[in-house]
C-alpha cells in the first residue's frame, strides 16, 4: 500500500501550484520519431518545487489515426518546504507502452490514449493502467497548423492491478497557440485527485504551461494533435 499512496499521503499543500512541461519530438521518417520530456511541479506558484521527471523514448505512427509509443523515465518527489529539498521522498523508474487513436468530429480532433506502465520504487514493483480522452478544438482555423489558436481539455483515470484499483484522476482545461510549424504553447488549469486510504482523497490544483517542439516534421504525413506525454 505504501507504493500507491506515498505521494497522495505526502503533505500536498492547499496552495495553487505550478506544473511546467517541455517536450520535444524529432521525426526520423514519416512514421518513426524520437522524443523526450522534462517536467517540474511546485507546491506554490513558482515556489517550493517538489517534483521533477525526465523521460524519453520512441514512437511509431502507422497511419494518421494511430500512434504507438514506448517510454522510460525517472521520477522524483522531494520534501516540502523548499525547492527540491532533500531528502527525496520517492524515486521511481518507470517504463510504459502506449497506443493513441485519433478521430475527427467535424473540426474537433478527439484523442483516446491507452497506456500500461511498469513502475519500480526501490524493491517494490507495480503495474498501472491509464486512459485519457482529449478533445482539441481549433478556434480560428479548421486544423492545427501555423497560427492556430485552440481550446483543449482532457480527463484521465489511473488504475492499479492491486486493490483498491482506482488510484488517481487528472483533469485539464486550457488554451493553446501554434506560432510556427515547430512550436506549440499550451496554458491551462489542472486538478489532480489522488485516492486516500483515510477516505475522501486529496486534490491539488496547478497552473500548467506546456511548450512542445516537433522537429523535422516534414517527414511526417500525420495530422497534429499537440499534447504533453504525461
Amino acid at each position: 500500500m505504501a507504493f500507491l499512496f506515498s505521494v497522495a499521503g505526502f503533505g500536498q499543500s492547499n496552495f495553487l501550484g505550478t506544473w511546467n512541461v517541455i517536450n520535444a519530438e524529432y521525426f526520423l521518417t514519416r512514421k518513426w520519431a524520437l522524443w523526450g520530456e522534462i517536467q517540474t511541479r511546485s507546491q506554490k506558484v513558482y515556489a517550493d518545487f517538489s517534483y521533477h521527471e525526465m523521460k524519453g523514448g520512441f514512437s511509431y505512427r502507422p497511419n494518421k489515426t494511430m500512434g504507438l509509443l514506448f517510454g522510460i523515465g525517472q521520477f522524483a518527489t522531494y520534501s516540502n518546504g523548499g525547492n527540491f529539498k532533500t531528502p527525496v521522498i520517492t524515486h521511481e523508474l518507470r517504463m510504459w507502452e502506449q497506443m493513441t487513436l485519433v478521430n475527427n468530429i467535424d473540426r474537433i480532433k478527439l484523442e483516446h490514449r491507452y497506456r500500461t506502465e511498469q513502475r519500480w520504487r526501490g524493491d517494490e514493483f507495480r503495474n498501472r493502467f491509464r486512459y485519457r480522452i482529449n478533445p482539441i478544438i481549433p478556434i480560428n482555423k479548421s486544423n492545427i497548423e501555423k497560427g492556430t489558436i485552440f481550446a483543449t481539455i482532457f480527463d484521465e483515470i489511473f488504475l492499479s492491478d492491486i486493490a483498491p484499483h482506482f488510484e488517481r484522476n487528472r483533469f485539464f482545461a486550457g488554451m493553446g497557440y501554434q506560432p510556427n510549424k515547430i512550436m506549440t504553447i499550451q496554458f491551462g488549469w489542472v486538478r489532480q485527485y489522488d485516492f486516500s486510504l483515510s477516505g475522501g482523497g486529496v486534490h491539488k490544483d496547478f497552473l500548467q504551461t506546456n511548450i512542445l517542439f516537433k522537429f523535422n516534421q516534414q517527414k511526417s504525413t500525420n495530422g497534429q494533435h499537440p499534447s504533453a506525454m504525461d
